[in-house]
């Protein structure tokens, strides 16, 4: 993919009537159509061959994507940049357990809800004894995809849900999945698995000013005290939601060939196509809002969402919404750090490993400084009670030193220490030496 910037003419307006319906589409394919399929098909290895991005991305967004799983294979480790390293040589099973184990171990045994099943393309049957034995063996394979990320890297956090994007590589990739699952974590996912889920919620903080940019009457509709109803999708990649295989796999062709922050737009996209229904319902009734927005319409046309999404995206980027939750994440972010195939591919996993730790540098900050602004306000309050003089000072001392250890973190809890008063401050705003 080349580095030159997006393009900023918004792409022509995507509406229902303009894309094919999934309910008008037949099984049977016509000579014509046939013909096409090949063609994409020579295309697509053609890229993969010469690691050409543009043209992959460009492929994976239209129609059908990229087409098979066989061709996924070759697709996906090229769009996440396995070509660059591989893994360690040594034995993952050999190093320290991950904290996380027991409830990657639970949700394993949930795992192959929905697919694969009967008639997809990667069936099992789940009458007899020996699918018994064989989704027992799938359950045993993803577990060790998932302990394998953990263990080589130990500073990610599992979190509830992984396992339904892991599961997905597992299908498609086989025993390539663990380097593309790696990749994966440490360049796309890598918010979502620091030790707290603030930076997830700040991502999901997008979803207003994106619908509020694109329609302000639905976005005064909808409740805006908070967007946990989007958590689920976003951090899952929607593996958490879509049920048909062809449908997520295909949905991972986008995302792969895009911007990480992509999902989130997905998002917006299916809120804004959903925009009659919700208006129907009273502005009022924010439980039942909630409960809406946190589902996918059915049916569920995959391929208009995705359309829908590509304009969205391109005529509102991130940059261009203008709006203070773009600036409030961390510039270590997957957002800003690796947000294309370009970077990704451009990016080490040591690059990665170091760019995880600063992000859980400038969270620490951010706890920190929300804590000594807590502890200000907590401070000034109780020594307005008392009114005196020189209370106030103390109260803008501890101010002005939440800001410094907001803005430098350790450099200014190093070099501006500021003697006993410095160790009364830190007592104050619960700075640890």
């Amino acid at each position: 993919m080349s580095s030159r910037p997006p393009s900023r003419t918004p792409s022509r307006s995507v509406s229902s009537a303009s894309l094919p319906s999934r309910r008008n589409t037949v099984s049977h394919v016509s000579p014509i159509e046939q013909t096409a399929i090949d063609a994409k098909t020579a295309a697509i290895t053609s890229a993969c061959e010469t690691r050409d991005l543009d043209t992959l991305a460009s492929l994976a967004t239209s129609s059908r994507g990229l087409i098979n799983d066989s061709l996924r294979r070759a697709a996906w480790p090229v769009l996440l940049g396995c070509f660059r390293e591989p893994l360690a040589e040594a034995s993952w099973r050999h190093l320290p357990l991950h904290p996380d184990e027991a409830q990657v171990a639970l949700d394993v045994n949930r795992a192959f809800v929905y697919y694969p099943k009967n008639g997809t393309q990667c069936p099992i049957a789940n009458t007899t004894a020996e699918s018994d034995k064989q989704l027992d063996r799938r359950k045993e394979e993803l577990s060790d995809v998932i302990i394998e990320v953990l263990r080589r890297y130990p500073f990610l956090s599992y979190f509830q849900g992984y396992h339904d994007i892991v599961q997905v590589f597992l299908l498609v990739l086989a025993r390539d999945a663990p380097l593309a699952v790696t990749r994966l974590s440490l360049f796309r996912i890598r918010d979502f698995m620091l030790p707290t889920f603030d930076p997830a919620i700040a991502q999901l903080q997008l979803l207003l000013p994106i619908i509020e940019a694109a329609d302000p009457v639905l976005y005064n509709h909808i409740p805006k005290d908070n967007t946990f109803f989007a958590l689920a999708g976003t951090i899952t990649m929607f593996s958490h939601m879509v049920q048909e295989y062809s449908d997520i796999s295909r949905l991972f062709d986008f995302f792969l060939a895009h911007d990480t922050v992509v999902p989130v737009y997905f998002f917006a996209a299916v809120i804004l196509s959903r925009r009659d229904e919700l208006l129907e319902i009273e502005k009022e009734d924010q439980d039942i809002l909630h409960a809406i927005l946190g589902k996918l319409p059915q049916p569920f046309d995959l391929e208009f969402q995705i359309a829908r999404t590509v304009e969205l995206h391109e005529r509102l980027s991130p940059a261009a919404l203008r709006s203070w939750a773009w600036w409030q994440i961390s510039s270590s972010s997957v957002l800003k750090t690796t947000s294309t195939p370009f970077q990704i591919t451009r990016t080490s996993l040591q690059e990665a490993e170091q760019l995880f730790h600063q992000q859980e540098k400038d969270l620490q900050r951010r706890q920190a400084l929300q804590r000594a602004f807590v502890t200000a306000k907590l401070v000034r309050g109780r020594l307005w009670y008392y009114r005196r003089p020189t209370a106030y000072g103390i109260a803008v001392a501890v101010g002005i030193y939440a800001i410094l250890l907001g803005r430098g973190g350790g450099t200014y809890t190093r070099y501006m220490s500021l003697g006993p008063l410095g160790d009364l401050l830190k007592r104050i705003v619960g700075v640890r030496n």
